[in-house]
């Protein structure tokens, strides 16, 4: 089931027109893009794949967002949140990072790949892809937020550009907001009615074999068939491409940071978290490995 527009939400395909955030939240003026680097940045081959694929897939949050509004109707307080406050925030990512990559790259015709890559991710952004049981789902929603935060704390190390760095650290921090909403939110719904910890484990698994087969994939297909001239080798093909992005962030992903973060869910006692940290990490990035 795809997003629905309504009077608050960003209609698919467009950017900009979010609501306003709350006081002291950066907003998209706040970014400097006319001091944007530019020789510092065009010629940076996987930025370019890297950025252009996460703009993409932050302007359809949207999407998502009217799904778990959904599949949290019972609990007004999470359902609101994730309509007025989750959704905007993600939006604001997908705009500010369209402003930055139009700006650095202007040739590359961002509207027609996007609504290329929309048309084939909304069909798989359904509410059945999401787990029945509540407390589930948001277990796997702190998983794509410890993803989103590695991801994004990784570009930021990878960025030379003063610009980006801001914009790429003011993300990151979003996604840490985020992942602590989903986790007190879990708390909260597994003091209601507990869960064991081999179900939560089994989540936890689940979902981080999943991000190999992420969003991003689908992302960086459509940037690929779209980038006309820009970063031209006849000879390159679509998957030498994707496996040097992937091993590059792979690679680079704060492994000690994922890791702490990934044990929250299971409300472990701290010397035991403390104990299963080196296990899991290696666990970890085992799985991620390309």
């Amino acid at each position: 089931m795809t997003a629905t527009t309504s009077p608050n939400r960003v209609p698919q395909g467009t950017t900009g027109h979010y609501t306003a955030q709350p006081r002291g939240h950066w907003k998209i003026d706040d970014i400097p893009y006319h001091r944007i680097d530019r020789a510092a940045i065009e010629g940076n081959e996987d930025l370019f794949y890297l950025l252009m694929s996460a703009s993409f897939v932050e302007t359809g949050s949207d999407t998502y967002a009217a799904n778990l509004g959904e599949h949290y109707a019972q609990y007004p307080q999470i359902s609101d949140w994730l309509v007025q406050e989750w959704e905007h925030e993600e939006l604001q990512h997908g705009a500010s990072l369209r402003r930055y990559v139009e700006t650095v790259w202007p040739s590359f015709p961002w509207q027609q790949a996007y609504d290329s890559f929309f048309a084939e991710y909304s069909q798989l952004c359904t509410v059945e892809e999401l787990f029945s049981d509540r407390r589930l789902e948001m277990v796997a929603r702190c998983v794509v937020e410890t993803g989103t935060t590695a991801y994004y704390h990784t570009l930021r190390e990878l960025s030379h550009e003063p610009v980006l760095t801001q914009l790429l650290g003011h993300i990151r921090n979003d996604e840490v907001g985020h992942f602590k909403h989903f986790l007190s939110y879990f708390k909260t719904l597994q003091q209601q009615a507990p869960i064991g910890r081999a179900r939560i484990a089994g989540a936890l698994y689940s979902r981080l074999k999943e991000l190999r087969e992420s969003d991003s994939d689908v992302a960086l297909r459509h940037v690929f068939a779209h980038k006309g001239a820009l970063f031209c080798t006849p000879e390159r093909r679509f998957e030498d491409v994707a496996q040097r992005i992937y091993h590059l962030i792979s690679t680079g992903l704060p492994a000690d940071m994922a890791v702490r973060m990934l044990l929250k869910p299971l409300l472990l006692p701290p010397r035991l978290e403390g104990y299963l940290r080196g296990p899991i990490s290696k666990l970890a990035c085992k799985v991620l490995a390309y």
